[in-house]
């Protein structure tokens, strides 16, 4: 088969080995993939894969099955489906786990359910399954333009949680607010502390997402109010920062750390679960979209990158087979 392989730290596409399909995994016919930041950082060479999984690029597909293993009876050989993976999506062919397996949502094409598992799985564990979100508490995204921000401003949308995002400019913080969230902060315009607590109120926010690290650290410890939780997904502002324990201690706050690649593959599969009973029926009836800024062949795996790294983008850039 062909793959994306990294060559003088340029992505090329060329012929890789096949993986067989084993007991218990599914093996499906690529028709598009998606271009997650955690690409980049791999391709850098900076997040290698786990133990056991594939070395290509790629955390999400959809395409056809072509193969089950023993003892999978969740999909079946011609169905459409789309796959949260450890690594191997930017291939012709990848092999992954049934339970991180789901049929691809009513009335979306490959493109559009390409682009749903990574960040939708990523928003929903980190708000709902690590920060034990509820109703109508506050929440302010990091990051909220990206693929995993409009992911979580539509859900929580949906789950009655009103949201503020910071993002790089005035357009995309328009964008995200036609997306659902109450009001937003550019980076641009220096730190988000000031903004975001005159939206929040003298209660602070409750949950705060974020992807920057710690750049942000202080002010998201200052924006949070008593049982506040700041959920860690990225480390793009750097891995060490100074924090406040009293004021942690006294506002019984939670600094919480989380990465969905490395995870086992049975909370994989739970989190995934979760996705088509709480999210599915949302996307086949069009409730919630993913949002897609491009799609390119994926033999422009590198200008993907490349645009991806311009952080000019909204959403998700897709690669099509």
């Amino acid at each position: 088969m062909r793959a994306i392989q990294i060559e003088n730290k340029t992505l090329v596409w060329a012929q890789a080995p096949e993986e067989e399909c084993g007991p218990g995994e599914v093996k499906i016919q690529v028709a598009a993939t998606a271009v997650n930041r955690a690409d980049l950082v791999q391709a850098a060479g900076g997040y290698p894969p786990p133990p056991g999984a594939s070395p290509i690029l790629g955390l999400e597909c959809a395409g056809e099955v072509m193969a089950v293993g023993e003892g999978v009876e969740r999909v079946t050989p011609g169905d459409r489906v789309c796959a949260l993976l450890a690594g191997g999506g930017y291939a012709e062919q990848v092999v992954v786990p049934a339970g991180q397996v789901l049929p691809v949502p009513d009335g979306l094409d490959y493109v559009a359910a390409a682009a749903i598992p990574e960040v939708f799985a990523t928003a929903y564990l980190n708000l709902y399954m690590e920060a034990g979100l509820k109703p109508g508490e506050r929440v302010v995204l990091h990051a909220g333009a990206s693929g995993v921000g409009t992911a979580a401003i539509q859900l929580l949308t949906h789950s009655h949680n009103p949201c503020f995002v910071t993002v790089g400019s005035e357009t995309k913080i328009a964008q995200c607010v036609a997306l659902g969230a109450q009001a937003g902060h550019s980076r641009h315009a220096g730190s988000f502390l000031q903004a975001a607590q005159e939206w929040a109120g003298e209660q602070g926010v409750d949950v705060i997402l974020d992807p920057v690290g710690a750049h942000y650290l202080q002010d998201n410890m200052a924006l949070l109010g008593v049982g506040g939780r700041l959920v860690l997904i990225g480390l793009m502002g750097g891995v060490q920062g100074d924090l406040n324990m009293g004021v942690l201690l006294m506002k019984r706050q939670r600094l919480i750390g989380s990465t969905l690649r490395a995870r086992p593959i049975a909370e994989k599969a739970q989190v995934m679960d979760a996705l088509y009973d709480q999210v599915w029926p949302r996307l086949s009836k069009g409730e919630i979209q993913a949002v897609v800024e491009t799609t390119l062949p994926i033999s422009e795996a590198q200008k993907a990158h490349d645009l991806v790294a311009s952080n000019n983008t909204v959403g998700k850039v897709v690669l099509t087979l």
